[in-house]
């Protein structure tokens, strides 16, 4: 995998089945809309997957983990070393992504994109760092150009892996100290947005710390030439977790998956991935509004409704493996679920 290897080529859905679909769904046995946001997402996968009878096949949430340069400006509360440490949890099936997948029947795979700490080799782990961690983008690029389209044509290629198998639905996760700096930079640029509204607490700054970030982050992006190219953008200021989870969505989205989102970096991703081919927002489930500031205004970027709202703020993907069990429900009532003429129940407008 390489840095010349072209982006993924992502199909708008094709509307043909929507009116049989919306037909099959207001004729079950429930007066029409009476469940909700449900509709909404069992229409959506039937029209991802070009069937009326739409299927949860294998489902598989990927966490992608990079450390960041920008941690040396002292922006998290936690030293880089924590991404290493984490990532070992996950191995050992210990963090609340492991739990949340096994409960969610999801298979779960942790990828090195680029951590700074060498990791041990382990069965569950794949090992295709592009570097060492990112460099400090508060004094130079984060990454060269060729780098980003590496870690893109990357986490596309862990997609593809898993459509080989079979998998229809998928979501990423995400770890790495001082991801969510290198989200509101990439935030602020793609999305046209002040960086006091892109900057949040992370994993947990007090009032002082919140301060220092919004200053750093700043001053960085006044450092950085002003640009709006998704690829200049996610080089600048983006961090090869990210940038393999963009290119993840691409793929997924050219393989007809039905894709979960889950919180503020991975929304940051999407955006990227967005930004190079837009139709891809037509194959995302957003899974939960998330506690971290300027998730919502991501949100609103892409006028969308979430399944969720958990006040969540963790990451890992987790928003996204407790999405899972509605995506369950979504495509069990459209199968399963009695129409008024099967059951021979009168219809509201019958006479």
């Amino acid at each position: 995998m390489n840095a010349s290897t072209p982006l993924p080529i992502v199909e708008p859905l094709d509307l043909a089945l929507r009116a049989e679909l919306q037909h099959i769904i207001d004729t079950k046995t429930k007066p029409p809309g009476s469940l909700g946001l449900l509709e909404t997402l069992a229409r959506q996968i039937g029209l991802i997957q070009r069937t009326t009878r739409p299927s949860v096949e294998r489902p598989v949430m990927i966490v992608f983990a990079g450390d960041h340069g920008i941690a040396h400006e002292g922006v998290s509360p936690y030293p880089q070393a924590v991404t290493a440490q984490m990532v070992a949890n996950f191995l050992a099936g210990g963090a609340a992504i492991n739990v949340f997948s096994r409960l969610a029947g999801l298979t779960l795979e942790v990828v090195n994109a680029g951590v700074a700490t060498p990791l041990p080799d382990a069965p569950n782990l794949v090992n295709i760092p592009i570097a060492p961690g990112t460099r400090n983008f508060a004094h130079e690029r984060a990454m060269t150009i060729d780098e980003a389209r590496a870690a893109l044509a990357a986490g596309a290629a862990r997609v593809r892996h898993h459509a080989a198998l079979g998998t229809n639905v998928i979501g990423f996760g995400e770890m790495g100290i001082a991801n969510t700096s290198s989200a509101a930079c990439v935030m602020s640029r793609l999305c046209g947005a002040p960086i006091d509204e892109c900057v949040g607490r992370g994993t947990g700054l007090d009032n002082a710390g919140l301060a220092k970030k919004r200053n750093v982050l700043a001053s960085a992006l006044a450092f950085h030439p002003a640009s709006s190219d998704p690829l200049e953008v996610l080089a600048t200021f983006g961090g090869f977790e990210i940038a393999m989870m963009a290119g993840a969505y691409l793929a997924a989205a050219e393989a007809k998956m039905t894709i979960l989102v889950d919180g503020f970096i991975a929304t940051a991703a999407l955006v990227v991935a967005d930004s190079l081919e837009p139709a891809v927002r037509q194959y995302c489930v957003f899974a939960h509004a998330s506690n971290e500031a300027g998730h919502r205004r991501m949100l609103d970027h892409f006028g969308a409704k979430t399944l969720l709202a958990l006040d969540l703020r963790l990451g890992e993907g987790t928003g996204a493996a407790l999405a899972l069990p509605v995506v369950r429900a979504a495509v069990a009532f459209l199968n399963e679920m009695a129409s008024f003429e099967s059951a021979g129940v009168a219809n509201r407008d019958a006479r």
